[in-house]
């Protein structure tokens, strides 16, 4: 009798994601809010958390963030920050932050910077 033990090892490639904060627009802050936009793209594995902090402190209120999508194994999502338009010319750091696999990553607009 020949006994066989198939070992299967599966190979978790970890890539970290590119993190973009794209600041509204000038058209769109001259109406009554303004929008950022946070994109997280071709990270691996899944499961990145978004979060924002307004010259720092955490903003939960207007915040709508993606499910997750994937493509050939490496995964993307969108997060989007909306404020009053008075609330966006009072402040003046924003930072999306994004917790992949552990590890912090962060993209941030400094308005006075622009």
């Amino acid at each position: 009798m020949n006994d066989e033990i198939v070992v299967i090892f599966t190979a978790f490639h970890t890539s970290a994601p590119s993190v973009s904060l794209l600041p509204p627009s000038s058209l769109q802050i001259s109406g009554d809010s303004a929008a950022l936009l946070c994109l997280l793209s071709s990270y691996s594995p899944q499961g990145a958390l978004v979060s924002w902090t307004l010259d720092g402190s955490e903003v939960t209120e207007g915040v709508v963030t993606s499910a997750e999508s994937e493509q050939d194994g490496r995964y993307s999502r969108s997060s989007v920050l909306t404020l009053s338009k008075a609330r966006w010319e009072e402040g003046e750091l924003y930072v999306c932050r994004v917790t992949h696999d552990g590890a912090p990553h962060e993209a941030s607009f400094h308005k006075s910077l622009c």
